[in-house]
């Protein structure tokens, strides 16, 4: 990586700080063209006032604080120069194109973050947490990547990678140096250790189901037949005028996506057309993307009309997510009686015995029940956060390696009680080993490498 690349560090827009970040060996001297400067030297990790001139008229465009990294003592481990100037786009885009004409080389997405894993900054699991702590939407998400930057689940992979080299090399061992199978109690130390390796993996990789949650967060979407209120609900539970509401049915004509955060998990709610047969092509179109969103959804809230009759069109609905985690909302509460709320709950049950419907009560439009049926969406996913306060493994790459790897050393176990031989053996512990490197980038390969960083902002 011997070229210099140069990337905006700060989201585009008007700013009243943007930053520059250079990385490669030609940084300083780029610096010194930037600021018109000769014979440069400037000491390592302090600021510096300068005046940034035209690298072609020699005018001054800017009054700029230009910090130097000098290797290794960088975030890439390259001689790195950060230049923190006043936030117009317009300025900015001078600076880059400034060094680009110099020779510097535009970043790709995530390449400084790239450039530090192979330069031995960080591994793969360290620089996937930095995309993961910018892209964090809530603070116990900032929190978990936090963690893993700072290196937690590389330290708790490397015990049982130890113990897995160690197992391999008992094996290995074995088969270059003796003839007969292994002894009996040398072989019961071995599966004794492989269990203990298999129930570390599993330990580890059952905290995905509550790390997917606070990062990743919940897909709700709202259904339910024409009119019911759903564009209000939608409204309230977001507490903004988003979605438009009338009293005209089908005004909904595609789905809506917006997002908020209940108890530290972040929602995605997601307001759908009336589900109902028409003959308006738009509205039908806007009805079957609804069915496709709903089979997406974590969990599916139906909104019944407590003022009218319970439907045919409800039932209908109502049926077509018995299979999916759902709560029926009744809406409209404040136009009714408490008894009639109850006899459509009533009905509901009846129509569908033995559906474990959940129930919540509402006015859209006065606002009357919105925090309970907020704490209703999140509760029954929360219930899996308890008891989750250590680190949890919240990137589907790593639970996915993990599964791999434990079902390795588990078949490694059963051909191993099969009394196998060792080449057979040692295939799955490999194999095991091979899924855990994959995770802090030990062996990972280069096209993989390339797919993880193209997640990557373009500064970082």
């Amino acid at each position: 990586m011997a070229d210099t690349i140069v990337a905006l560090a700060t989201p585009a827009g008007r700013s009243g700080i943007g930053v520059v970040r250079l990385s490669g060996k030609e940084s300083l001297s780029f610096w010194a063209r930037l600021c018109g400067e000769r014979g440069l030297d400037p000491e390592p990790r302090y600021s510096h006032l300068k005046s940034l001139v035209d690298i072609e008229s020699g005018d001054v465009i800017d009054e700029a604080i230009v910090t130097y990294f000098k290797a290794p003592h960088s975030f890439t481990g390259e001689d790195v120069v950060e230049v923190s100037c006043h936030g117009s786009p317009v300025l900015l885009r001078q600076v880059i194109d400034s060094c680009l004409k110099l020779g510097a080389r535009l970043a790709e997405p995530g390449e400084f973050t790239l450039r530090a894993l192979s330069n031995g900054r960080m591994d793969l699991a360290e620089a996937e947490a930095i995309r993961d702590l910018i892209d964090a939407q809530t603070t116990a998400a900032a929190r978990q990547a936090v963690r893993q930057m700072r290196g937690e689940f590389s330290h708790k992979l490397q015990p049982i990678k130890d113990e897995l080299l160690n197992s391999i090399v008992v094996l290995e061992s074995a088969l270059e140096f003796v003839e007969d199978d292994l002894p009996e109690m040398q072989a019961a130390g071995l599966r004794d250790k492989l269990s203990g390796i298999a129930a570390d993996i599993g330990l580890i990789s059952s905290t995905f189901k509550a790390g997917k949650l606070i990062r990743d967060g919940l897909r709700v979407t709202l259904v339910g037949r024409p009119n019911v209120g759903k564009s209000s609900l939608f409204n309230a539970l977001l507490g903004s005028d988003r979605a438009i509401v009338t009293e005209i049915p089908g005004t909904t004509r595609d789905h809506i996506h917006e997002r908020f955060v209940v108890n530290d998990i972040p929602v995605s709610l997601i307001d759908t057309a009336g589900l109902r047969e028409t003959d308006d092509i738009v509205e039908s179109i806007g009805v079957e993307r609804s069915r496709r969103v709903i089979a997406d959804a974590d969990l599916v809230m139906v909104m019944i009309d407590s003022s009218e009759e319970i439907s045919e069109d409800d039932l209908q609905i109502l049926e077509s997510v018995r299979e999916i985690p759902n709560i029926v909302v009744i809406n409209k509460i404040d136009k009714v009686e408490t008894e009639d709320v109850k006899r459509s709950i009533q009905e509901i049950k009846t129509s569908s015995p033995g559906v474990p419907f959940e129930f919540a009560t509402v006015s859209a439009k006065l606002g009357m029940g919105i925090d309970d049926l907020k704490r209703a969406i999140v509760d029954r996913f929360a219930a899996d956060n308890k008891g989750n306060s250590g680190f949890l493994v919240t990137d589907a790459r790593h639970h996915d390696l993990l599964v791999r790897s434990r079902a390795e050393v588990l078949s490694s176990i059963e051909l191993l009680d099969q009394k196998a031989s060792e080449e057979i053996i040692l295939v799955g512990l490999h194999n095991a080993l091979r899924y855990l490197g994959q995770i802090t980038g030990e062996t990972t390969t280069e096209d993989m490498l390339t797919r993880i960083f193209s997640t990557f902002c373009i500064g970082k």
